[in-house]
């Protein structure tokens, strides 16, 4: 008789054959990526999920805190460690009721306006006024100091859509600093032609400024259609005046709580600088934020668990989901206030929608050719090219520009973006899912090579190499 010990002692190589069968290696990186491109799940279930249970998200209010609490919740739900909301403090503007504008003489119609981030109220009853168009910023900066006095104020715009976005630095100021100097003008409220590249009736939001000692006016932006309605009328009218209701009533609630979210995949050396990856969780209130930026948000997170499925990475890697970047930045600047004594090897972001990725950039071309030749190669199987433009760094990045550390750009094809950027078009079946996977793959595959490299990024140096400002702290 064979005792029951030995038996079993017999049957343990089968057993352990049985068990290495049923587990599946490893993946490469370079398969984990290629997997990711076919088959990401991940990203489409953080953008469809944080659109449809939380929708928008404006900065510095409950929603944008609903938007935290959900993606705290499903980086748990994955797996990341050291998941936290870190608080910080901002003065909060909020939109108001819908903006209402509409030509009372000589040509009476209503238009679909937005009000402008940080601008005044007109209080619900509105104000009424001649309007005064200018053809671009130019025009009304030349215009005559107090010229502008209890009249409304219309500046024009040209953009047009390119793949690299590099048309709303063109036509951006019109958003960006027109209201500011036309109120300096004496203007009683602006209106300009919405920054977007669609011909919807949705008119594009968006930040706008005013200088030092000017107190902030009404400022809203016209759909692209109405815009050119308007300004057809002007040429219609023969030099007769347009006037114009104007009803706009954002406000200003004081200091709220908003936070930036931040989750980890550790690596094996936590000593060494993290590779970070940065998003922002809050948008407008036109829209759900899919493209602006809970595609980002989704894209970075997808990532850094694809890079997990192909082993522990040498350094840790961190996302960052900062709030409250549409009015002002201010997620970026508390975090990198908070961590600035913190290295960072490198920073990437993803907040231009989710359209495919054409071309990579580095900040190490020159200083690091070989690691950034490495990234090149890896990418161009996903149809990305290298470009030789030096990366700036998204806008939640503060910290690694603060640091004047490495930072890699993965540049999206832009060339549909400024149809939905902050309009009502902001939702999730805007978003290609075949091109939302190839970011996630193009991603997966720069984010694996950072965050196993274990010399410098910036320079190619031995580690420990922190940024020369972080050596005298």
């Amino acid at each position: 008789m064979i005792k029951p010990s030995l038996l079993a002692l017999a049957a343990l190589p089968l057993a352990l054959a049985a068990h290495a069968e049923t587990v599946a290696p490893v993946p490469t990186l370079e398969e984990s990526a290629d997997a990711a491109l076919q088959d990401d799940r991940y990203a489409w279930d953080f953008v469809e999920g944080i659109t449809t249970e939380v929708g928008q998200r404006q900065a510095g209010t409950e929603a944008e805190a609903r938007g935290r609490a959900w993606a705290v919740a499903w980086l748990k739900a994955k797996g990341f460690r050291n998941v936290a909301d870190e608080p910080y403090m901002m003065p909060t503007w909020v939109p108001g009721e819908p903006g209402k504008a509409e030509i009372v003489s000589p040509f009476p119609q209503s238009f679909a306006i937005a009000p402008l981030g940080d601008t005044a109220s007109t209080g619900p009853e509105g104000v009424t006024a001649e309007v005064v168009m200018f053809k671009s910023v130019a025009e009304l900066q030349a215009a005559p100091e107090g010229s502008l006095k209890g009249k409304i104020a219309y500046v024009s715009n040209a953009m047009t859509r390119t793949q690299d976005g590099s048309q709303y630095g063109f036509a951006g100021p019109t958003r960006w600093v027109a209201a500011g100097i036309a109120a300096k003008k004496g203007a009683l409220a602006t209106v300009i032609k919405s920054v977007g590249t669609d011909d919807h009736r949705n008119p594009h939001t968006g930040g706008t400024s005013f200088p030092e000692g000017v107190a902030p006016t009404p400022a809203g932006a016209l759909s692209n259609p109405d815009a050119a309605n308007l300004e057809r009328m002007f040429a219609r009218a023969k030099g007769r005046p347009i006037t114009m209701k104007l009803v706009l009533t954002p406000r200003f609630v004081g200091e709220t709580q908003s936070g930036n979210v931040v989750g980890e995949i550790v690596g094996r050396n936590p000593s060494l600088p993290p590779v970070l990856l940065a998003c922002h969780l809050d948008s407008w209130w036109l829209g759900t934020g899919a493209i602006d930026d809970g595609a980002g948000c989704a894209i970075i997170a997808a990532a850094a668990l694809h890079v997990k499925h192909t082993g522990v990475p040498l350094r840790t890697i961190r996302v960052l989901m900062a709030g409250a970047e549409e009015t002002g930045l201010w997620g970026s600047k508390a975090y990198s206030t908070a961590h600035l004594a913190e290295p960072i090897a490198v920073g990437l972001e993803s907040d231009f929608g989710a359209d495919r990725i054409w071309r990579f950039d580095s900040n190490f071309r020159t200083t690091n050719p070989e690691l950034h030749k490495k990234i090149a190669l890896a990418v161009a199987r996903f149809g990305v090219s290298s470009g030789t433009d030096v990366a700036g760094g998204g806008a939640d990045l503060n910290i690694v520009r603060d640091q004047k550390g490495a930072l890699v750009d993965l540049q999206q094809d832009g060339t549909r973006y400024f149809d939905l950027h902050h309009t009502p078009d902001d939702t999730l079946d805007k978003i290609d899912p075949a091109q939302l996977r190839q970011n996630v793959a193009v991603w997966t595959q720069v984010v694996g090579i950072l965050a196993n490299e274990s010399t410098a990024i910036l320079t190619g140096t031995p580690v420990p190499s922190a940024p020369a400002i972080m050596k005298t702290r």
